[in-house]
């Protein structure tokens, strides 16, 4: 993808600062994807400087949610998933795989970034028999989620729910208590769900982790990278589905990984008893 400067040749929707990288933009751009500006594609450059691996990394990523999509449909009977981050829609989006297997299911997508909502109620167009929404809100406040008017017309909260929080925790700071927000959304759900996180981490390799958030933090985003026990402490007292809290490329792949650290994500699925 050619570069170029933040010009007004560049225009974005209303409420969209391409004067500040964000990071739904910058996993569409390691995705291959156009809708990003030149603040996005610096910091994600800068990023792939220090992990050169960051493209396969951000795949992965995505592979994961097509397999746990997959696998909580068919293996776990879950039939409503509530995606938090969700991101600029990349095809097959969660909502196309999970209706491949069981064409009624349900899914809200929930994401704060004004350009994630002019392509996703074109692109997160559902099976007839089920049901796709997008609404906008923030992790930051997981009672605005729970109780948006989308999200309670489209899903049942007496059911079980495939809660999956990809990538996203990591744009939280320690100080703000992500692990109270997550406890939040997860006290809402019924027996029987699941929560699906990947989180970024420095304990395969530590100084290019170090290097990449300091690229983040320099350009004004938060960006955390947390260790195996720091990511498992989100899914409280949930029961791990195997194989437990792994490598991102590492659960359930469909196509084995012959190094699963090269992809410094913990990825992991646990359902509430």
């Amino acid at each position: 993808m050619a570069e170029s400067s933040s010009t007004p040749t560049e225009i974005a929707p209303p409420g969209v600062n391409i004067n500040v990288p964000h990071s739904a933009r910058i996993y569409d751009y390691w995705l291959g994807g156009k809708d990003n500006f030149a603040v996005d594609r610096a910091v994600g450059e800068a990023i792939i400087k220090a992990i050169p691996g960051m493209r396969f990394m951000a795949t992965e990523n995505r592979r994961f949610v097509h397999r746990i999509a997959r696998d909580l449909v068919l293996k776990e009977g879950i039939r409503q998933f509530v995606d938090v981050g969700t991101g600029i829609p990349t095809r097959p989006n969660l909502h196309e795989i999970a209706q491949l297997h069981e064409p009624s299911t349900r899914v809200v997508y929930v994401d704060n970034d004004p350009i994630v909502l002019v392509h996703a109620r074109a692109l997160m167009i559902s099976n007839p028999l089920g049901r796709s929404e997008y609404i906008a809100a923030d992790l930051r406040r997981p009672r605005s989620i729970l109780t948006d008017p989308a999200l309670m017309d489209t899903l049942d909260l007496t059911k079980p729910v495939g809660l999956s929080l990809i990538a996203i925790l990591m744009l939280i700071a320690d100080a703000d208590d992500p692990w109270s927000l997550v406890a939040e959304l997860r006290d809402a759900l019924p027996s029987g769900s699941c929560l699906a996180i990947t989180h970024p981490t420095a304990d395969f390799d530590p100084a290019a982790v170090a290097a990449a958030v300091k690229s983040a933090t320099g350009a004004g985003m938060t960006l955390v990278a947390r260790t195996r026990e720091a990511v498992a402490r989100f899914f409280g007292d949930w029961e791990f589905l195997e194989p437990g809290l792994t490598p991102v490329s590492a659960w359930r792949p469909d196509i084995r990984v012959d190094d699963p650290k090269v992809a410094y994500y913990w990825a992991g699925v646990a359902r509430k008893p």
